[in-house]
């Protein structure tokens, strides 16, 4: 769905934190507190017996079947699988944007399916970041702007704040000369540093990137992977998605879903070979 990250935020514009200082809200949780105040958990995402299921006209469709990983803090982890074989769906466990059918999800201490909506849109914009292949920037605004959004949307920082660390976080991403341009101005490996930086706005600590080098040439591509592992070393964690062969390599753990089943990891049949087959079928 294209710009639901800020449809997602935008309902809940009466729930967000008034500043920088995370307090208590009506309808927050004390786990929603400790996860935006970054509470530090050698295990940050877990997931538990986690299923799937789509109905279809031809009856139930379990796209994730007893899915169970812990993911830790700092890790670069890279989930590989053929088309359909549930990689998407499992972001959207993750990130809460599609609803559980059975089992559980926690993300630095916070039990991910069982907020309410509007609970659970404001967690999601303070506690992580989110990057898409189609990069689903604003077209009708300014990097600078776009950067801004979800701090904007969140109120985790006063306005001038949110401008400084757009520019910051701009900066970093080797786009500061370009923040006043449109999207449609710059090329589409700028246009992903653009993405990043905004999924960086409200520092969270895991960014969850699905295809992030989908569209991108392999010397653009390496660039976005060198940002990932810079994240990693300042106490970020990040999960991706990935048919890229060189991706996968630069990840410090790789797993594989085969037909929604997540393969012991002993038993993977990962290898260069059949990850470039994956990407090309």
């Amino acid at each position: 769905m294209r710009y639901g990250f800020l449809n997602n935020l935008a309902v809940n514009r009466a729930l967000v934190f008034p500043n920088k200082s995370i307090h208590h809200t009506d309808g927050i949780t004390d786990g929603q507190v400790k996860a935006a105040n970054h509470t530090e958990l050698s295990t940050i995402v877990t997931l538990e017996n986690v299923i799937k299921t789509y109905e279809t006209p031809a009856g139930e469709f379990q796209a994730l079947k007893n899915i169970s990983i812990d993911i830790h803090a700092n890790e670069f982890l890279c989930i590989v699988g053929k088309s359909g074989a549930g990689k998407t769906t499992l972001l959207n466990m993750i990130t809460g944007v599609d609803a559980i059918t059975a089992g559980n999800v926690n993300v630095n201490g916070v039990s991910v399916h069982n907020m309410n909506e509007d609970e659970q849109a404001l967690w999601r914009g303070l506690n992580l970041g989110i990057i898409y292949q189609s990069f689903e920037l604003m077209p009708m605004l300014t990097l600078l702007e776009n950067v801004m959004l979800p701090m904007d949307f969140c109120h985790k920082y006063v306005p001038i704040k949110s401008r400084e660390r757009a520019r910051e976080l701009l900066r970093m991403v080797e786009l500061e000369d370009h923040i006043d341009k449109l999207p449609g101005a710059i090329s589409g490996g700028q246009q992903q540093r653009v993405a990043i930086a905004r999924a960086l706005a409200n520092d969270p600590p895991v960014i969850v990137a699905d295809e992030p080098t989908g569209r991108l040439d392999s010397t653009t591509a390496e660039t976005i992977l060198d940002i990932f592992e810079k994240l990693i070393k300042e106490g970020k964690t990040v999960i991706m998605v990935t048919h890229d062969a060189g991706a996968s390599q630069r990840a410090s753990r790789v797993l594989e879903i085969v037909d929604g089943e997540l393969l012991a990891e002993n038993n993977s049949t990962i290898t260069i070979e059949s990850m470039i087959g994956t990407k090309q079928a």
